[in-house]
């Protein structure tokens, strides 16, 4: 889901995190596998290029039925990378797998496979190769070749921009998904009422976890159709993204639209989350998230906190959420007997 506007710490937190960046990694816990250092300048470069090519399979996700807030178009994590839901088009069932452990994308469907590499070149070359692969299985190319959600972006079918694929990046980056979707999974699963599937949101590239309650809004008129038609109903979001120039720092991020007042002074759950008032926002800095105990656990708690707040600020009723049965498992508890 799109935030209100691009996570940007005040001047004081992020000549903080700066600093704390520039001194170089501190000790860090048994999970430097599952929470590594997200270095922002490092990444960039592979995090534009995924932007781009994700949304050519991602342009077919825009035609399956509309869900509230585009649920309908988020990319899923998977083991090895960001999938589309199973697609259907005419006689063709299919997915497409972007493999990033793997350094390709996979175009699957009950008639066969293709396969294309995930490599240095362009937008444009990876489009062209993807629409001939498709081609071959019985797919048209996606209905549109716009560059959603990044400002004067070229069409996808002409941006020859050259590119340098990294295959570490592409590994370090599945790795903050894979971690952040694991905890807003957890968060999500008490939730009665209506919640879209946590995935990757591709316009944006950024991780999505949204709850929504049936109490319709009038949309900003200044806002673009594709934000008006994600704004329909009053909703919650904690997301996850990986920086941007005015905050060059991977962050768990949050916000309650529309935004309540009484939000400047509250807790967040972790000692290191903030709200930042100039963007409508709690973050959860990733390198201070990673340096906790449980930083999975973390993120329930920063989530948990941005819900309260809601309830406490905005209305929203307590009795949507139900009990979290953590510690609880049906493969490793018998069933009853009657």
């Amino acid at each position: 889901m799109p935030a209100p506007s691009r996570p940007r710490p005040s001047g004081r937190l992020a000549r903080y995190l700066v600093a704390t960046m520039a001194d170089g990694p501190e000790p860090i816990h048994e999970h430097s596998d599952r929470w590594p250092a997200l270095p922002y300048e490092a990444l960039a470069p592979t995090v534009d290029y995924l932007n781009r090519l994700v949304q050519v399979a991602g342009k077919y996700t825009l035609d399956l039925p509309f869900e509230l807030g585009w649920g309908n178009i988020v990319l899923g994590v998977t083991p090895r990378g960001l999938s589309t839901p199973t697609l259907r088009h005419g006689d063709v069932t299919f997915a497409v797998h972007h493999r990033l452990l793997d350094d390709d994308v996979v175009i699957e469907t009950d008639a066969g496979a293709r396969t294309i590499a995930l490599d240095t070149g362009s937008v444009a070359s990876f489009f062209a190769a993807f629409v001939t692969a498709a081609g071959e299985l019985g797919l048209p190319p996606p209905g549109s070749t716009i560059t959603a959600e990044i400002d004067g972006a070229p069409a996808l079918d002409v941006d020859r921009t050259p590119r340098v694929w990294d295959p570490d990046a592409a590994r370090l980056i599945w790795a903050g998904f894979n971690s952040v979707a694991a905890a807003l999974e957890r968060w999500q699963a008490s939730y009665r009422g209506h919640r879209p599937r946590v995935g990757i949101m591709w316009g944006g590239f950024d991780l999505s976890a949204t709850r929504y309650r049936a109490a319709a809004t009038t949309p900003p008129a200044d806002r673009p159709v594709f934000l008006q038609n994600g704004m329909t109903e009053e909703y919650v979001s904690v997301g996850f993204f990986f920086g941007s120039a005015p905050l060059p720092f991977a962050s768990v991020y949050a916000y309650i639209a529309p935004q309540p007042d009484g939000l400047d002074d509250r807790s967040w759950g972790p000692d290191c989350a903030s709200w930042q008032p100039e963007a409508g926002l709690a973050l959860l800095p990733w390198e201070e998230l990673r340096r906790l105990d449980e930083p999975e656990d973390a993120i329930i708690r920063f989530a948990d906190a941005v819900y309260a707040a809601a309830v406490e600020t905005a209305g929203w009723p307590i009795e949507l959420v139900g009990p979290r049965h953590d510690g609880w498992y049906a493969s490793r508890t018998p069933l009853a007997r009657t």
